[in-house]
């Protein structure tokens, strides 16, 4: 396990909805609860620079979801809502109810499914640089990457033994700053994503597209009412997540973000604590 200076962290697992779940919490015990989402391909740690600070106010809770990081890989349930219930599921184990959610790429969808699902158990969400299957299809004609991963098990056979190479072009391609990600994070996601299961439950995220557009499709027929932020990096999805969000939600703040590509909570992390703590602040 991985620690991050100059806070507390408690690393804990928890079995939840049927599959291990790997989590970090920080901060004072009386603060709002909010929980972190992360993306692909990535884990927890993409919020190494921003859950000091926010711990100073909230409880922070960092899983790492299904099939990824640390927690267990099933070999199934892969859609975002599955994926969203299992969250829901470790932050009534760790004695919470209503939350403030946050999620980048991957972690977007689950955070919309999240607050879909569970409409009374989320009082704001943020989500950062990706887009929702389903609402628009602008972001699965960009990325060469999504048919790539959907092919069953021909991404693992060669990717295998490749992971630092592959994994470090997302992360050089996708970035404003590419010293962002540095040689630490680097060697923690290849860790991750080297070990039995990784690479398999990485590209099972894609591989449940279609199940999530449809899902996200009855999601949108009954739009979101809490406050939403949206976000997108300049040299990233820009203004996607908050058109995406608009066509899901009823109030949407958005903006595009200076100085970033995909990867903002390691590109701009202060920048970000500063965002997310003035929403959070004026929507509960």
């Amino acid at each position: 396990m991985v620690a991050v200076d100059d806070v507390e962290l408690e690393h804990g697992l928890a079995r939840v909805n049927g599959v291990k779940i790997h989590y970090v919490t920080a901060g004072d015990a009386d603060g709002p609860p909010l929980v972190l989402l992360h993306g692909w391909p990535q884990t927890w740690y993409e919020w190494r620079a921003v859950i000091p600070d926010l711990a100073q106010e909230y409880t922070v809770i960092a899983p790492d979801l299904r099939g990824l990081g640390d927690s267990g890989t099933p070999r199934s349930g892969y859609d975002k809502d599955t994926v969203a219930t299992d969250v829901r599921e470790l932050v009534a184990h760790l004695g919470h109810d209503a939350v403030l959610l946050v999620g980048h790429d991957w972690g977007m969808s689950t955070a919309y499914a999240y607050a879909a699902q569970y409409r009374d158990e989320v009082r704001a969400l943020a989500v950062l640089d990706a887009g929702l299957p389903g609402i628009n299809e602008e972001h699965k004609r960009r990325l060469w990457h999504t048919r790539f991963h959907s092919v069953p098990d021909l991404p693992e056979q060669l990717v295998a033994g490749r992971e630092r190479l592959y994994l470090s072009w997302f992360f050089k391609e996708g970035a404003y700053d590419p010293s962002a990600i540095d040689a630490d994070a680097r060697d923690e996601y290849v860790r991750c994503y080297a070990q039995p299961g990784g690479l398999r439950g990485g590209f099972e995220y894609y591989r449940a597209y279609e199940t999530d557009a449809e899902h996200n499709q009855r999601h949108a027929e009954d739009p979101l009412s809490i406050p939403v932020l949206a976000l997108g990096g300049t040299e990233s999805f820009g203004e996607l997540p908050i058109r995406d969000m608009e066509a899901v939600a009823e109030v949407v703040d958005g903006e595009v973000v200076d100085r970033a590509g995909h990867w903002i909570p390691e590109e701009r992390p202060g920048w970000l604590v500063d965002r997310l703590t003035s929403f959070f602040g004026d929507a509960t």
